[in-house]
């Protein structure tokens, strides 16, 4: 909204300082420091209408130290992340650009869903909340709308570049003759087109092309590539949702996440760095980097109260959100196989849930009797019957995840 009113200000009348709403750098800085004052001013303001509503946390007793405690502590708190990203957006981002239309398509879908879990949970009274079938739907539906938006939008292609080797022949001054000679590819032009390409991280001038592995067949890839969506989406949002279960753990991990994602966004469409960086150049995705600023400081607003002791869980409205935003925004800037070394925590912790499952059924039919890999799972549950307090459990693995984005980033050079 008040990029197109600073647009047409700086167009039709002689104000001063109306070209600033042009520079993604000031849009980006006003949607991270809007979102954190939304976060924590609007935030408190909530926490006091879910608790007058008793919208309170039901706590299973699974024998963790301070567990009880946190009994009736208000939750759906993923309301106050949806806000504070939805309302910056509107205001600094060009809602003309597909990719902000598809982000925020993407937040209210998947708040939409987690929100209807956490109403079946608190309402219903029913501890397993909303059928994980529909959850799945819902994940499959929204992959089906990323898979859909990317195949069929005019606005959505590529940068790919054309090369030509050419050959230089090293001549000696005094004599003329050739005494060596090499050759060079040079980018000679570049062609914009629809594309089923992704990058791969760690192999220099690689990518993968979907269309490949269909035989050539341009329909067949964009189906494809809308499974592919579906499992990344699938897969992120319920990893995060398995992450959620300490005091500001998810909410602390995500930050470095969004962080590096929002970067990858700005020089994917940025024609100099993408080409300086060896990388696949997205025109327009740089206007990602305003969601990704606006997302960062709606997590670390959260936090102010989600941090240990929390005075609001996030619920499913937030943790699914979390999860299944952080992969439309890779598959959007075609980042989707970088997230198992980025979102590392979400995977040793599905990874673990699944082991400990499998472990238990295999060694039940085998012995009559369940064993156990784990203490417990997800993996962080395990520290905590260990006798590690939840802040260290917290900040450990957010220091892991610090290190992951380092070594996202790092990526950069290598490609």
């Amino acid at each position: 909204m008040l990029y197109r009113l600073f647009e047409y200000l700086n167009e039709n009348t002689d104000l001063p300082g109306m070209r600033i709403g042009e520079y993604i750098s000031f849009r980006s800085a006003a949607a991270i420091i809007l979102s954190l004052l939304i976060a924590i001013v609007f935030g408190k303001r909530i926490i006091r209408f879910l608790k007058s509503k008793q919208i309170g946390e039901d706590i299973r007793d699974l024998g963790l130290e301070g567990q009880l405690q946190k009994k009736g502590t208000p939750t759906m708190g993923g309301i106050i992340i949806i806000l504070a990203v939805i309302i910056p957006v509107l205001l600094f981002g060009d809602l003309q650009n597909v990719y902000i239309r598809l982000m925020l398509i993407s937040t209210l879908w998947l708040g939409f869903i987690g929100g209807l879990d956490d109403f079946i949970k608190v309402f219903r009274h029913k501890k397993e909340g909303l059928n994980g079938r529909f959850k799945i739907v819902g994940q499959v539906g929204l992959g089906i709308i990323v898979g859909a938006t990317m195949w069929l939008s005019d606005d959505i292609v590529i940068h790919e570049k054309n090369f030509e080797t050419k050959h230089y022949n090293i001549t000696d001054v005094q004599t003329g003759e050739v005494v060596s000679s090499y050759k060079e590819k040079q980018v000679i032009s570049t062609i914009a087109e629809k594309s089923t390409k992704t990058s791969i991280p760690f192999f220099k001038d690689t990518m993968l092309d979907y269309k490949r592995l269909t035989g050539g067949n341009d329909t067949l890839a964009w189906v494809l590539y809308m499974v592919m969506a579906i499992f990344v989406i699938t897969a992120v949002s319920n990893g995060a949702n398995l992450t959620d279960g300490i005091d500001g753990l998810l909410t602390g991990v995500s930050v470095p996440i969004v962080l590096v994602l929002g970067i990858l966004a700005y020089l994917s469409g940025h024609i100099i760095y993408s080409d300086y960086l060896n990388i696949m150049y997205i025109p327009d995705s740089g206007e990602l980097i305003v969601f990704a600023a606006a997302f960062a400081g709606a997590l670390i607003g959260f936090l102010w109260y989600n941090s240990f002791p929390a005075q609001i869980f996030m619920g499913d409205t937030g943790s699914l959100t979390i999860g299944g935003v952080i992969a439309v925004f890779a598959l959007c800037i075609r980042k989707e196989l970088l997230l198992p070394l980025l979102c590392g925590v979400f995977l040793v912790e599905a990874v673990s849930v699944m082991l400990q499952v499998g472990y238990f059924k295999y060694t039940k039919r085998k012995y009559g009797e369940g064993r156990r890999i784990l203490l417990m799972s997800p993996l962080h549950h395990h520290y905590q019957k260990k006798g590690v307090f939840e802040t260290k459990i917290m900040m450990r693995f957010f220091i892991i995840s610090l290190l992951l984005a380092a070594l996202t980033l790092i990526t950069l050079k290598i490609q």
